[in-house]
């Protein structure tokens, strides 16, 4: 069993990956909210083949990657601190290779090295110290994200999202219902996992807003309709000219929004310095075979193929606001996001 949450009053995926003594533990949202298994991760490969598996995803893999580097630091325990560190290191590309498009896990190993450099002999303690220190960063930087991303929608707004982003969504959320916004969503299914019927609806659910589900084929005639006052979604990157990197749909989706002039707000904690633009994000391709099946069954016949590129990359022309956890800013300003300081 996993251990008590630590964010006890919060929807359940925003407390989904766990550290233990035993190890971490990861709500398995292959299967939530329908059950509510808990996959158990003794090591630093199991908890990247976990990720990999898609037993976490969205938020999930950076806390994943935080507590993965507490056991690798367990393991490396006993050696000597120069031998520790390479093999902390070592267990940082692993983890990071696990979702290559998403930016984050590399935030997370960042920040448990940086706190091992710095703490000594003890690196065990050093990487734990690190850890706890990244989660309540990004727990912070959502929160303040959130209120930058709320004051952008209308008072009772009605929202499309696409598949999800946790503690983004969630802080997007928070900060609305305190201001007094009565946003309800309209949250695509999200094939092939279907996290947006899943995971998205479920969640805003339980925060107690309205919600309502449609099929990944819907939306644009929704936003012809004047039915969507606004498209949020989160992003897994941000390149410094503005492309936004996301689960795949979700350019179909933005270029229906300019089309029928409903804004796009892009959401992010901060734009990748390392990616100038587009080209230069690795889209990650999964096994074709997880398109041809729904919920464990198999969708399509036995005679055909599936292809499957997660993510896609929507160019600056079709974002109206990239919604940074220091402000909005136009797609062709976001590079200022690093002008105005040192990474937080």
């Amino acid at each position: 069993m996993p251990p008590p949450s630590a964010h006890p009053g919060l929807p359940t995926l925003a407390d989904s990956v766990r550290l233990a003594e035993d190890g971490v533990h990861l709500l398995d949202r292959r299967v939530f909210p329908f059950e509510h298994r808990w996959v158990h991760a003794r090591t630093v490969e199991e908890v990247a083949v976990a990720i990999e598996d898609m037993v976490t995803q969205s938020s999930g893999p950076y806390f994943a990657v935080l507590w993965g580097m507490v056991l690798a630091a367990r393991e490396a325990a006993q050696d000597d601190p120069g031998t520790a560190r390479k093999r902390l290191r070592a267990a940082g590309e692993r983890l990071i290779a696990t979702r290559p498009t998403n930016d984050q896990p590399r935030k997370a190993v960042a920040w448990v090295l940086a706190s091992v450099d710095a703490g000594g002999a003890d690196v065990a303690a050093a990487a734990l110290a690190g850890a706890r220190a990244g989660d309540a960063d990004y727990r912070r930087r959502s929160r303040e994200m959130g209120r930058a991303g709320a004051a952008l929608l209308p008072d009772r707004g009605r929202i499309l999202t696409h598949c999800w982003g946790d503690l983004y969504l969630i802080g997007v959320v928070e900060a609305a219902l305190e201001v007094g916004k009565r946003v309800s969503f309209v949250c695509t299914e999200t094939r092939p996992y279907l996290q947006g019927a899943r995971l998205t609806a479920e969640t805003l659910a339980e925060m107690g807003v309205e919600t309502t589900v449609v099929t990944d084929g819907m939306p644009a005639s929704l936003l012809r309709a004047g039915e969507i006052d606004a498209l949020v979604t989160a992003s897994d990157r941000i390149t410094m000219d503005g492309h936004v990197i996301n689960k795949v749909g979700t350019l179909q989706l933005a270029v229906a929004a300019h089309t029928f002039g409903v804004p796009f707000h892009a959401l992010c904690h901060a734009p990748d310095p390392h990616s100038a633009t587009g080209a230069d994000v690795p889209i990650e391709f999964r096994d074709g075979e997880e398109v041809l099946h729904a919920l464990g069954r198999r969708s399509a016949s036995e005679r055909v193929r599936g292809w499957y590129p997660a993510f896609d990359v929507t160019e600056p022309r079709f974002v109206t606001t990239v919604v940074t956890d220091r402000g909005a800013f136009r797609p062709d300003r976001v590079h200022e996001y690093w002008s105005e300081g040192t990474a937080p």
